[in-house]
């Protein structure tokens, strides 16, 4: 994991000290204590089966009792830079870039493919509610891997070690498994894309293209430094923002207004899978974690804003495509595929194409290569911290190896991946972690902030909500009503 090539964690959970005003009666001394994360995992297994709270002490002069005030710590620990031991905390817009970046794949350019049936407004309300339901899985995430974390003293916690500590061996079978098909299978597709692309604008060979496209990002995310690969990464993101424009400007010039008022909600749920897997981010939450010390607050700002780039990106372009073959969507009897509409009646719509499927795809492969790198060091029970290259050469190679090989036999896969493999992961897994974390006395732990509302009501509905779709798909794959 790249945030964690040029930087250690030193285990100490730091509390911010209180400030106040002393009067001329009695003067007030507040102390604020600095609990190692050790003596706190010594603490958390402690006879005492209810969990704790870190807290800050105000003591009085002229009284022998004490006050306690419970407090939200700012991080559990510092990020250390290795050559100079001074404390490198993560950048909060790296980590909005990061997000947005892994959020905005060359899916969205499927979105009206698969939503053109439903027409613009009935999609766009999917839209929204996917946004909402993969907003709300990520905290969940965020939460669990910060609860994680103060448990087990250490960062980089992945969701082998969450899935280990709430739900057992069994969630660490279903988490690891899902985990590696859905990461594998669209690091396939993109490398196969962006070969595809690599070759028609430089001429050289596909194997060529593939092998270069994954030994760049790949060697970015192994040899940069956090901030770099921040840096990079927000660059990327501002080269699909103003591609992105450019292609809407293009095609935009026969927008028909009236189109964008369509609305077929009977033909949305067909759509869903697709667009909540054009959502997933949650691959980096634990990275984002890590990188930002613990803090929360931070974390859940990087996903709300980074994630909100997306949403705003899917729904101008869905409007546009939407927008403008309404006209000529059933010509033949059949649903045409938008891109393909757009590329034969405007010549300069299929390089912005290429261009802006290159860069969401590159930084969508940042995102997942730091993801899966981070999951299998955890899983192999590699050190925090240090830079091994396994992880690395796991996460590149089987991709790179099967996109050369046959890369249409994964189109079905990420399919299947899309339906199953997502709404499993980061929709039903999630929620079952968290039900644990915050409500099995099996499962004791510091308690944090609960950043997502809604108690029970809220878990129940998202494992209820992705089980829904999940059936839904499943009975239709066997023609059941």
């Amino acid at each position: 994991m790249s945030a964690l090539l040029s930087c250690m964690q030193i285990p100490t959970l730091l509390i911010p000290s209180i400030s106040s005003s002393s009067s001329s009666r009695e003067k007030k001394h507040h102390q604020c204590i600095q609990i190692p994360t050790h003596s706190l995992k010594h603490q958390l297994h402690s006879q005492s089966p209810t969990p704790r709270v870190i807290k800050c002490f105000s003591n009085r002069q002229s009284q022998s009792t004490e006050q306690e005030f419970e407090f939200e710590f700012e991080r559990l620990f510092s990020n250390l830079n290795q050559a100079t031991l001074k404390r490198e905390s993560g950048s909060l817009s790296s980590a909005i870039f990061l997000v947005a970046g892994t959020t905005v794949g060359a899916g969205i350019l499927a979105i009206p493919a698969v939503t053109q049936e439903a027409g613009f407004l009935a999609s766009a309300v999917a839209v929204i509610l996917c946004w909402i339901f993969m907003v709300v899985t990520g905290l969940l995430i965020a939460e669990v891997n910060v609860n994680t974390m103060c448990e087990l003293g250490s960062g980089g916690v992945s969701l082998v070690s969450m899935a280990m500590r709430t739900i057992g061996t069994v969630g660490v079978q279903i988490a690891s498994w899902s985990y590696i098909f859905i990461h594998y299978t669209l690091l396939v597709a993109y490398v196969a894309r962006s070969s595809d692309i690599l070759t028609n604008f430089l001429g050289i060979p596909l194997w060529e293209s593939a092998t270069l496209f994954s030994l760049i990002l790949g060697g970015l995310c192994y040899f940069g430094s956090q901030r770099f690969i921040g840096a990079a990464n927000g660059a990327l993101v501002v080269g699909i923002i103003i591609s992105f424009t450019a292609l809407v400007f293009v095609a935009s010039g026969d927008l028909q207004w009236n189109a964008l008022l369509k609305a077929n909600f009977e033909a949305v749920p067909m759509s869903i899978p697709i667009i909540a897997l054009s959502f997933v981010y949650q691959n980096v939450v634990p990275v984002l974690c890590t990188n930002l010390e613990g803090n929360l607050s931070k974390v859940r700002t990087a996903i709300v804003v980074g994630t909100s780039i997306p949403l705003g990106l899917f729904l101008v372009w869905n409007a546009v495509i939407l927008g403008s073959i309404s006209g000529l969507e059933m010509s033949s009897g059949q649903i045409v595929d938008p891109i393909q509409q757009l590329r034969s009646s405007n010549g300069a719509v299929g390089p912005i194409i290429d261009v802006f499927s290159f860069l969401a795809i590159a930084t969508s492969y940042i995102g997942f290569i730091l993801g899966l790198s981070d999951f299998l060091a955890d899983l192999l029970k590699l050190p925090s911290g240090q830079s091994s290259p396994q992880p690395y050469l796991l996460t590149l190679i089987p991709p790179l190896v099967l996109s050369l090989l046959d890369p249409e036999i994964f189109f079905k896969a990420l399919d299947f991946a899309g339906t199953y493999g997502v709404l499993v992961l980061f929709g039903i897994l999630p929620a079952v972690m968290s039900w644990s974390d915050r409500y099995s006395s099996s499962s004791p732990s510091m308690t944090i902030p609960r950043i997502v509302p809604g108690g029970k009501l809220t878990l129940s509905l998202v494992i209820g909500v992705a089980g829904y779709i999940i059936l839904s798909e499943i009975l239709e794959k066997f023609g059941l009503p």
